[in-house]
């Protein structure tokens, strides 16, 4: 998710791509790779082995969210968390948020005895909710207090981790069925690092399904072999990416078409806390996008969200490629399908349906439309994300990293390009 900050800030930082000819292969992860969950003698010297994590998709008309639980304080209370890529705290509804988070379970600092209470309250504005629909002006934001306790997750457990309790809430986050997020950025913080400092290795997968699929789950320490086929292709983050995972990507084609537009280099974040694609109004990316699918217009009562009748959806081919660069220099393409394009009628016009990319003022995001077509491994150490194909074992809509040998058909189509703001934000 994405937070214009009014509390915890980072820069993100813009960063070219690059094409290559090589074939994408395997690139070991080093000692971090995982390739079973035995207790080898190995694991034993790291001190923590893998554990796999349940995680549940909340459905509402498409696919949102995926989350799972962790448990917090002592006695130990089970909250149900969003495992985020885009953020890197960890924050859930407390007692102290009462009506506006009836709908969420809530940690009763009271009832825990190693619950220590903070200094720091503050709030955050969210530039992507935790849905499909856009975010106006500030109607995403929370207020926070700082605390420590002792969570537990996965069967692995550290003491004194930072965490902040959501106080209060605005009514979009009424819907949500997990009580908050649990950060997953690309430093080590918080949870992840105490467990990292215990011996877990800097290491987890994600293998995130749609709600007819089910079985998703998030794999800490590891990946599991089990849920993808041939070798993972990574891509290592641009310099000074900080918390933030993203790739520099230099080309977007549509339907096997690109633009001018499409062709300059951008850098993408990779944030599972987002449903949607995301694409920076400044570049009209999102609109041009559109335009190369069909007369896709946006919707005026939704700001940044855009639609077509529901009953043309069916039979527009809507193939978006993403080209990458592997570690060996090759190109590589990660593809949303087709059947990706819509996420469901608009609530003020159940005739014409919404589209899968929403127009952001500064951030290029992909989210769980991607992701449900790939197994993704996260590796903190390394400072790399890996995409293999899932395993027939584990079945979900084919897609898988592909080789682009061969240029993509351009349609150069002259449109005035704004250069991209380099913002103060944070991702959550």
């Amino acid at each position: 998710m994405l937070t214009t900050a009014t509390g915890i800030v980072s820069v993100l930082f813009l960063s070219p791509g690059a094409w290559g000819e090589a074939q994408p292969q395997k690139v070991a992860l080093t000692s971090r790779s995982i390739t079973s969950y035995s207790s080898s003698s190995w694991l034993k010297r790291r001190g923590l082995s893998p554990t796999n994590v349940p995680l549940q998709d909340f459905f509402k008309g498409t696919d949102l969210q995926w989350y799972g639980n962790i448990s917090v304080g002592t006695p130990p209370q089970v909250l149900p968390v969003v495992f985020d890529t885009g953020s890197t705290t960890l924050e859930f509804a407390s007692t102290q948020c009462g009506q506006p988070c009836t709908n969420q379970i809530q940690f009763d600092t009271t009832k825990s005895s190693s619950f220590v209470a903070g200094v720091v309250n503050t709030s955050l504005v969210f530039g992507t909710g935790g849905g499909v629909d856009p975010v106006v002006g500030s109607n995403y934001k929370i207020t926070i207090q700082s605390g420590k306790d002792t969570v537990e997750i996965g069967g692995l457990k550290a003491d004194n981790v930072d965490l902040f309790l959501i106080t209060n809430q605005s009514e979009p986050f009424a819907i949500d069925p997990y009580s908050g997020i649990q950060g997953m950025g690309a430093t080590a913080q918080g949870l992840f690092a105490a467990l990292v400092s215990q011996g877990l290795p800097a290491l987890f997968g994600l293998y995130i399904t749609p709600q007819s699929v089910g079985g998703a789950e998030l794999t800490l320490g590891g990946v599991d072999n089990s849920k993808f086929s041939g070798n993972l292709t990574y891509a290592a983050l641009p310099p000074r990416s900080g918390s933030t995972w993203q790739l520099s990507s230099p080309s977007i084609a549509v339907n096997g078409n690109t633009t001018s537009v499409l062709t300059a280099n951008r850098t993408i974040i990779f944030d599972s806390g987002s449903s949607n694609l995301f694409f920076p109004k400044a570049t009209t990316e999102a609109r041009r996008i559109y335009l190369d699918i069909s007369d896709i217009q946006p919707n005026t009562n939704e700001p940044g969200a855009y639609g077509i009748a529901c009953d043309r959806v069916s039979s527009l081919p809507a193939v978006i490629d993403f080209a990458f660069t592997a570690q060996d220099g090759s190109l590589f393409n990660l593809t949303v399908p087709s059947s990706e394009l819509s996420v469901g009628p608009f609530a003020n016009d159940p005739s014409t349906c919404q589209l899968l990319i929403n127009a952001l003022e500064e951030a290029s995001i992909v989210g769980g439309s991607l992701f449900k077509h790939y197994y993704t491994a996260w590796d903190i150490g390394g400072q790399q994300i890996g995409f293999a194909s899932l395993s027939a074992k584990a079945p979900a809509p084919s897609s898988s990293p592909h080789s682009s040998g061969q240029a993509l058909r351009s349609n150069w189509i002259p449109l005035s390009v704004v250069t991209l703001l380099i913002s103060v934000v944070t991702l959550l």
